[in-house]
């Protein structure tokens, strides 16, 4: 058994597993794509682009050294021209959610603020994965 000090909520907010009748339901976390593409703050956009664009994904999540969401590089970003570097170029401190969150509840609201993707990260901003609108509202039924 495991005494776990800092309570319910910070413990669904880490994806750790639950009971009851909602634990069988599609979360930000069961749906999030884990192998979304990600950099860090001091590389080349050019660079970045290409390797987003091979791995097929038009998103990329830019972190620190402990896979702390430092930003995000979508279409609009990846799309500039100039020699840039990721930190340059990405949206700083990106609205994140945390993985417990119904898949019904984030599509709504990433549909109603017209977002097509969001990082999914732990309370203390690990990235845990990218969650796109279109799987969201595929898994929401």
């Amino acid at each position: 058994m495991y005494d776990y000090v800092a309570g319910k909520s910070d413990w669904m907010a880490a994806g750790l597993p639950t009971q009851g009748e909602a634990s069988g339901r599609p979360t930000a976390a069961t749906v999030a794509r884990r192998d979304v593409p990600t950099c860090r703050l001091e590389e080349s956009l050019r660079d970045v682009r290409e390797r987003v664009r091979a791995a097929g994904w038009d998103a990329c999540v830019v972190v620190n050294e402990a896979r702390i969401v430092m930003g995000l590089l979508r279409v609009e970003e990846l799309g500039r021209k100039e020699d840039l570097t990721a930190e340059s170029a990405m949206r700083p401190g990106p609205s994140t959610f945390r993985p417990h969150v119904p898949i019904a509840e984030m599509a709504e609201f990433m549909a109603t603020h017209d977002l097509p993707n969001v990082p999914v990260t732990t309370s203390e901003g690990e990235l845990i994965g990218l969650l796109r609108l279109e799987e969201a509202r595929s898994a929401a039924g």
